[in-house]
């Protein structure tokens, strides 16, 4: 593989803001293991947790399990002290900034980081590191349902 432009890193550290989490409408698409994950942390049952939660997602030939998002399109766990799931976050919340997306060109993150406080500053994340979050993301797929 050839040289990417994070060979030498990128460094990130929350800054709290809430910008990946609110303001813009989106999907948390889920796992099942993001499922069980928050359903156990919450005390709850999956389906009570799907019922409750969670909003099916028509993606035309399937659908998937996402986070429902507030009126103002903040998430539904977001709240004036950050996440209450936060222990228990969906891998897709847990590898942001580092999405693929993101990660496919200097001016894709660069973009992001015009929204992103956090990104730029902090821990430097290795090559390795960056990559391992990606390969998180893929091993973790999202519930489809057919």
């Amino acid at each position: 593989m050839g040289s990417c432009f994070y060979e030498k890193g990128l460094a990130f550290e929350c800054q709290g803001c809430g910008y990946c989490c609110s303001s813009e409408p989106g999907y948390v698409f889920l796992s099942e293991k993001d499922i069980m994950s928050m359903a156990n942390g919450l005390g709850l049952e999956r389906q009570q947790f799907i019922d409750t939660f969670c909003r099916i997602v028509d993606m035309g030939a399937f659908k998937m399990i996402s986070l429902k998002e507030k009126e103002n399109y903040d998430c539904i766990f977001l709240t004036e002290k950050g996440c209450k799931v936060y222990e228990n976050r969906p891998r897709q919340c847990a590898t942001y900034p580092f999405w693929a997306h993101v990660l496919e060109s200097r001016e894709t993150w660069d973009e992001e980081a015009r929204s992103c406080p956090g990104m730029n500053k902090g821990k430097l994340y290795t090559k390795k590191e960056i990559e391992a979050k990606l390969s998180s993301r893929v091993e973790n797929n999202p519930v489809i349902i057919m």
